[in-house]
């Protein structure tokens, strides 16, 4: 447990890493080589792994080209996902306000947050991919303000007020949205926030959540506290209250056993995934020509928007989250990037291991297992003595003399 104390309101905040919430974030990014069809089963079939072992958010993006990132309707995927699962929530990760007019955006999220009864989280973003601006006709300078002026009349409408409202891109007249939120508090609305302070400006401004998605790449890592700071004074210039349960933070990871077997796991197709950096930017590292080298750059440096990977145990995962604690100073949510780089049963392993391993170390849940073993060993000698005491009596007061040296135990 940590206090820490807003540099905006001056006020100490208990912040504690038992609290923290675990959930996957997907593109998804998938190998250009592979059956698109199977790729978005499987997906859904993590979903339903994820459910099972307890994590509580998997986010969806929304890309339109370049190939690797193959979910153009986040909304679609998380319905159908939604129908098989029981607990897990679901975020849009995220919706590109560019692209649509607000009154369909609106409409659709209010459908998806009724299907899932309340699971919906409305994750929101300017759009990321320049292919996709580019064959929509978007200046990619204008998304950002795009954006803002979205999310201005989204964010009223899903309030359930009326909207009139004119842009140079859309038109609201007397516009409203029919259908209610699933809760009366509404949906939770969240802002990515990269290397740049525009999504903790737009999120402060209007009272939404913050999500960090280059959390783990070295100029995404050296910005998060800078980044909250903006969030935390801009919140409260606005009269919202900056809360580090509603923050998260995200980081590609994949484990194993042993170090080595994360690296047999993900050799096979991770080439796939610093191609799909490389062929963007033009460039032919010599590290890209090893699945070695690859892994190597990905753990030590960064692989593009990838940021920089833990391909490794539980254990380097752990020290991985307990680094972001300390740089952030405490966040609601980590969440797993995932990259389709390995087969099913290692995929699904990966995701075990952080479970059964790493989710219990942050949330203190063998605190009393490991005390009641600890005074166990620390009381052996009486305790022991004891049992061996009872054992001699039961034996003497049935036979009428104490056992020999090998029947104590019986």
């Amino acid at each position: 447990m940590s206090q820490i104390t807003s540099l905006s309101t001056g006020d100490v905040i208990v912040w504690s890493a038992s609290s923290i919430r675990f959930g996957a974030f997907l593109a998804p990014y998938h190998p250009l080589d592979a059956d698109p069809t199977l790729q978005l089963r499987r997906d859904i079939d993590l979903m339903t792994h994820l459910d099972h072992l307890g994590f509580e958010e998997a986010w969806m993006g929304e890309h339109h080209s370049t190939g690797a990132e193959i979910v153009p309707a986040p909304d679609i995927f998380i319905a159908a996902a939604a129908e098989r699962t029981e607990r897990i929530q679901f975020g849009t990760g995220v919706t590109s306000l560019p692209y649509h007019h607000p009154l369909i955006t609106a409409d659709r999220i209010t459908q998806l947050d009724l299907q899932t009864r309340g699971r919906l989280i409305f994750g929101t973003g300017p759009g990321k991919i320049p292919l996709d601006a580019h064959m929509m006709g978007i200046n990619p300078s204008d998304q950002r303000r795009r954006q803002g002026e979205a999310l201005e009349a989204i964010l009223a409408l899903l309030r359930g007020e009326v909207v009139t409202m004119e842009t140079d891109w859309f038109t609201l007249r007397d516009a409203r949205a029919q259908l209610p939120t699933y809760r009366a508090d509404g949906i939770e609305t969240v802002t990515a926030s990269t290397i740049s302070p525009n999504g903790s400006v737009l999120a402060g401004k209007n009272g939404l959540s913050l999500l960090s998605l280059a959390a783990s790449s070295p100029s995404g890592f050296d910005a998060l506290d800078r980044n909250w700071d903006v969030y935390e004074k801009v919140s409260t210039e606005h009269g919202h209250r900056a809360d580090r349960a509603t923050w998260r933070v995200v980081n590609p990871m994949f484990l194993a056993e042993t170090r080595a077997e994360a690296e047999r796991a993900v050799s096979r197709r991770i080439g796939s995934m610093a191609s799909y950096v490389n062929r963007q930017t033009g460039q032919n590292p010599a590290w890209a020509d090893t699945p070695a080298g690859i892994i190597d750059q990905w753990r030590n440096d960064t692989l593009g928007e990838f940021g920089q990977a833990i391909i490794g145990t539980p254990e380097d995962a752990i020290a991985q989250i307990e680094r972001l604690i300390e740089k952030t100073g405490g966040f609601g949510t980590f969440l797993i990037l995932h990259v389709d780089m390995a087969s099913w049963e290692d995929t699904k392993r990966s995701y075990e291991l952080f479970a059964s391993e790493v989710v219990p170390h942050f949330r203190k849940r063998n605190v009393g297992r490991q005390a009641s073993m600890q005074f166990a060993e620390d009381n052996r000698e009486y305790l022991i003595g004891g049992l061996v005491g009872a054992i001699t009596k039961a034996h003497t007061d049935y036979y009428g003399r104490p056992a020999g040296t090998g029947a104590v135990r019986a």
